[in-house]
């Protein structure tokens, strides 16, 4: 319990220290709190006691020699001017738990809840959450207090926590404490401490806007001042002009960039309201489940967990210590090409570059349908395992999923070959491994394969892919792949090999000749090609255009598309801008479509194609009766209106999917232009109106002819 003096300027102690707590063993311990300063503090823990005085802003501090592991409660005795004495104080492993949904997910939503409750008999496993509070500065105290673990309180714990906790406490005999700091639908940005962002060259542009912010920086301090005198300026001139009876200009906005931070999905915010409080508490290490709110983000992510985790260690001051986290699982991310969760997944599992981290692998334990899946016992078992292995010298537990070891380019099949197998490969189901493709020269993009084990190596192989030269496992946002090591621990996604350039992996595309090529960030009303080969051009029997846009996240999408000529005139198979006298609203015959995108509908002699070709105004009605288009929205059948030199429209689709296959309209808004490949978003299949074209970090249009001879 705690009992407390009546001298008006108590001592105090950091919130998290309370009864039922775990301080962490074989670490020296740290005890901290508030008193009136120059007040002397006394601290005791078992047999151990030491003193410190108060600054002047009445911080305190005391460190005592590191304690073993102790199941026998002791207490912590604080005396000043007032005495605190917590009770039934154990010392042992200490994890702090934080993160997004998943990692907040109670014991009382797992599988088998009600049966996990009532077994929860750990009183030696101990949980304390910290409210859910964003702020704007870096907050000492957060109202919250220990719980000991029993089938009263165990429903409300972290359950990636308390099953990691109670395998922990299982294998070595030990209390277990747990610093719950988790918050549901967060992104890593705010529980980063400026620190973390400080030292990432890639968020630079976090740290200014951070420190911008930030009342005391120099930073800030410019801006106000030039804010002020802006605002002084304006002062005088409307006092002249109140005087003059003239007009006056609006007053000097105050700057964004002054504008205090607000939201819990700031950056800093988190980090602010819920850890800093706990900075500097001795700790084992810290699990992490986050990813979902930044899955969008590629090989960005890398450099936001090297800013979360470099800044957690650094004022922690325990050096590197141990970081483990979950990979997010396969779930159904609406209609988000299903490669973007793929590539997120590589991006997590190149977080393992950074010293003294593990991953745990998770796409065996999905619901697709569910972001939240609700087998957290794996989850937290697979934590624990990597704790035993790492941190507790069990040199036999195999606590890492298997990992590309290698690729090996054979003639006619590719061998790829795995770390950390547990024995050697297998599968949970023991049919064939799934979820492997492959790709080469002229295959038309990646093909599924033929997987074969062989010890702690899996040959691909592929009827449609004579010569592969790289591959791709799990590639999908809904895989659920079937690879596994010898324990069971999943292979997570992964690709190898070199994969060829887009265009060398079309196998028609050596049949045309470039007649145009276009940087898509050039574009105006009166188009100028990079590259114009048109005087050369004969005859020519097909079509061909090639599109690539680069999202700023790094994303690739690609698509190519021919066609048979719908034109003689070469003139008119670029851009159809007033000056090439191009219009045709018309289908197309045998068309081939190759796409590096999931859900493009691919193919070749495809007989439902047609272009939307004019420089025009457009509407939706479809008067030129595509069958599937729609007179409610913008799609792959609209009209043409006046003027004649209006939005503009060049559109190829698959009406018979309903797909639209690229778009590039309104190229005279430049930069505001609508770019897209596949179906646009919501209303606006066709891209009409979403003004994106600034968006990517390149975009680039190229046009073929296949010559006649």
């Amino acid at each position: 319990m705690l009992s407390f003096g009546t001298a008006t300027a108590d001592v105090r102690l950091a919130s998290v220290f309370g009864d039922h707590m775990v301080l962490q063993r074989e670490i020296p311990v740290r005890i901290w709190g508030w008193a009136e300063p120059g007040e002397t503090i006394t601290v005791s823990v078992a047999a151990h006691k030491g003193t410190a005085k108060a600054d002047a802003g009445g911080r305190w501090e005391v460190k005592l020699p590191a304690m073993q592991a102790s199941k026998t409660p002791t207490t912590i005795t604080v005396q000043g001017k007032n005495t605190i004495t917590i009770s039934d104080v154990l010392v042992g492993e200490v994890w702090l738990c934080s993160g997004q949904s998943n990692m907040e997910w109670p014991v009382a939503a797992c599988v088998n809840a009600q049966q996990e409750i009532a077994a929860a008999n750990f009183p030696m496993i101990r949980h304390i959450k910290v409210p859910l509070v964003p702020s704007t500065v870096p907050l000492d105290q957060f109202e919250s207090s220990w719980q000991v673990c029993s089938p009263n309180t165990a429903a409300g714990f972290t359950a990636c926590g308390y099953f990691m906790a109670r395998k922990l406490h299982q294998e070595l005999d030990v209390p277990v404490g747990l610093l719950n700091s988790s918050w549901g639908g967060t992104r890593v940005e705010p529980w980063t401490p400026p620190v973390g962002f400080q030292k990432v060259e890639a968020l630079q542009d976090i740290y200014r806007s951070v420190v911008g912010r930030t009342p005391g920086t120099p930073e800030y301090r410019s801006q106000l001042e030039s804010h002020i005198k802006a605002i002084e300026d304006w002062a005088g001139k409307a006092r002249a002009a109140l005087d003059g009876k003239t007009a006056v200009p609006a007053s000097p906005a105050y700057p964004q960039s002054l504008v205090p931070f607000t939201s819990n999905q700031d950056p800093t915010m988190l980090y602010n309201g819920m850890i800093h409080s706990l900075v500097g508490f001795p700790i084992r290490g810290a699990i992490w489940y986050q990813g979902e709110s930044n899955h969008g983000e590629g090989m960005l992510y890398v450099e936001k967990k090297k800013a979360l985790i470099g800044g957690w260690r650094e004022l922690w001051g325990q050096g590197d210590f141990p970081f483990y986290y979950v990979q997010i699982a396969p779930f159904r991310y609406g209609t988000e090409d299903p490669a973007i969760l793929a590539k997120f997944w590589e991006a997590q599992a190149a977080v393992q570059s950074i010293p003294n981290t593990g991953m745990v692998v998770i796409n065996d334990i999905a619901t697709i349908e569910d972001i939240h899946p609700p087998n957290k016992q794996d989850v937290g078992l697979r934590l624990a395992l990597l704790a035993l292995k790492n941190d507790h010298g069990k040199t036999d537990v195999v606590a890492n999923s298997p990992e590309m070891d290698g690729v090996e380019v054979l003639k006619d099949r590719l061998k790829v070959r795995f770390r950390n197998t547990g024995g050697g490969l297998k599968t949970r189901d023991g049919k064939a491994p799934s979820h492997f493709e492959v790709i080469g020269v002229g295959s038309g993009g990646f093909q599924p394969a033929t997987a074969t084990i062989d010890g702690d190596s899996v040959v691909l192989t592929s009827d449609k892919v004579a010569a592969p030269v790289a591959f791709r496992f799990a590639w999908h946002m809904l895989a659920e792949p079937n690879l596994c090591g010898g324990t069971g621990l999943p292979v997570g996604a992964v690709r190898g090999g070199e994969v060829p350039d887009f265009l060398s992996s079309v196998p028609v595309a050596k049949e045309y000749s470039l007649v145009y090529d276009l940087d898509l960030s050039k574009l105006s009303h009166d188009i100028r090609y990079d590259v114009d080969n048109s005087s050369r051009i004969k005859g020519f029997d097909r079509v061909a255009y090639l599109v690539e846009l680069t999202a700023a996240g790094g994303e690739e999408k690609q698509v190519f598309v021919s066609m048979d000529a719908f034109t003689k005139d070469v003139a008119k198979i670029g851009i159809p801008t007033i000056s090439s006298g191009a219009k045709f609203q018309q289908k197309v015959t045998s068309m081939d479509v190759f796409s590096n995108i999931n859900g493009i509908a691919s193919g070749t002699g495809i007989t439902t194609g047609n272009i939307e070709f004019w420089p025009h105004n457009y509407g939706m009605i479809n008067t030129a009766e595509v069958p599937g288009a729609s007179s409610d929205i913008y799609d792959f059948g609209d009209e043409t209106s006046p003027p004649e030199d209006g939005y503009g429209s060049m559109q190829v689709h698959n009406f018979g999917a309903k797909q639209t296959l690229f778009a590039i309209n309104h190229w005279g808004s430049g930069a505001g232009a609508d770019l897209g490949i596949g179906n646009g978003p919501d209303r606006t299949p066709d891209w009409t109106f979403s003004g994106n074209a600034s968006s990517y970090s390149s975009k680039r249009l190229r046009i073929y002819v296949r010559p006649t001879k």
